[in-house]
């Protein structure tokens, strides 16, 4: 009878440290409704964060159209992005500078896929590859928004190009700090 008490009270510790597994830490809160956080009950897609991860920017369809939207990471909320997205045109494939002062985008804007740069103090963008003659995709900004590399099809092949903002470019630096706009969504 003791040893069958022995067996069961191992069965029982190895059963319930097996139950201690860690579970990953999410800082990231559940989907809830359109608009409301972070996750909605919509796709989300094409995550990037700022250099010290403050700022999570990311393309979603809520409200049923393809946008970017920019997320505070620590005041769990998203940032407004006047003059950014417009409805009825596609926004997609974001990356953001390091201190989240610059946004870069592919959007149909003037009729086919472009490159643009979204300034968020003076609620601006800027379409880089409105000359191009190819189809360009998945846009990348270097850490102090001087540098834009992305994809481009000339001839029915992928290749990388690099754009330069200029030596006059405003430069992001991992330590500054954008204001916020109002808090309200665009």
């Amino acid at each position: 009878m003791r040893r069958l008490g022995l067996v069961y009270l191992v069965l029982i510790v190895v059963l319930g440290l097996s139950s201690c597994q860690p579970q990953p830490l999410s800082l990231a809160p559940p989907p809830q409704g359109l608009g409301a956080t972070l996750n909605s009950n919509r796709s989300e897609y094409h995550p990037r964060l700022s250099y010290n991860g403050r700022y999570l920017v990311f393309a979603s369809d809520r409200d049923a159209q393809r946008r970017i939207l920019l997320y505070d990471v620590q005041r769990r909320q998203l940032i407004p992005l006047p003059g950014l997205n417009q409805p009825g045109i596609l926004h997609d494939q974001p990356d953001i500078s390091s201190d989240g002062r610059y946004i870069v985008y592919v959007s149909e804007q003037q009729g086919k896929p472009d490159i643009f740069v979204y300034d968020r103090q003076n609620f601006q963008a800027q379409a880089i590859t409105r000359n191009v003659l190819a189809t360009v995709r998945h846009p990348t900004i270097s850490g102090n928004g001087r540098f834009i590399a992305f994809e481009v099809n000339r001839n029915g092949q992928w290749d990388v190009d690099i754009y330069d903002r200029g030596a006059g470019v405003e430069l992001s630096t991992p330590d500054a700090l954008i204001p916020t706009a109002p808090s309200s969504e665009d």
